[in-house]
């Protein structure tokens, strides 16, 4: 996968669950730690999210990712496009559909 494709994923996830792991991210993104962890930090240098811990936690390790205005807006952005190239995938999955009906109609074969 793209760092693009998984700073999207992580934007959405984060969106999502703020209080998601980086071990968890990586775990449902089907990456390793390393690449999760770079992924975040790619994502906090950016501006587009912002790190936060629980201050009233007994584990003091733990932290929250908010969405910063700027993450909210690429996210938005992001998921506008994914919409996109999902309508013209469908558009040209029901373009063969009907190509394939036809052929069957006529009696042809592969």
């Amino acid at each position: 996968m793209k760092d693009i494709q998984l700073e999207a994923k992580a934007l959405i996830e984060i969106g999502k669950n703020p209080s998601i792991s980086q071990r968890h991210f990586a775990a449902s993104s089907g990456i390793s730690l390393g690449k999760a962890n770079y992924v975040i930090k790619a994502l906090l240098n950016k501006g587009y999210i912002k790190l936060c811990n629980f201050s009233e936690s007994e584990e003091k390790r733990k932290y929250s990712y908010l969405l910063t205005p700027k993450g909210i807006k690429q996210k938005a952005k992001i998921s506008g496009d994914f919409l996109k190239a999902k309508m013209k995938e469908y558009d040209r999955l029901q373009q063969e559909i009907m190509e394939l009906k036809q052929e069957v109609e006529n009696g042809q074969q592969y």
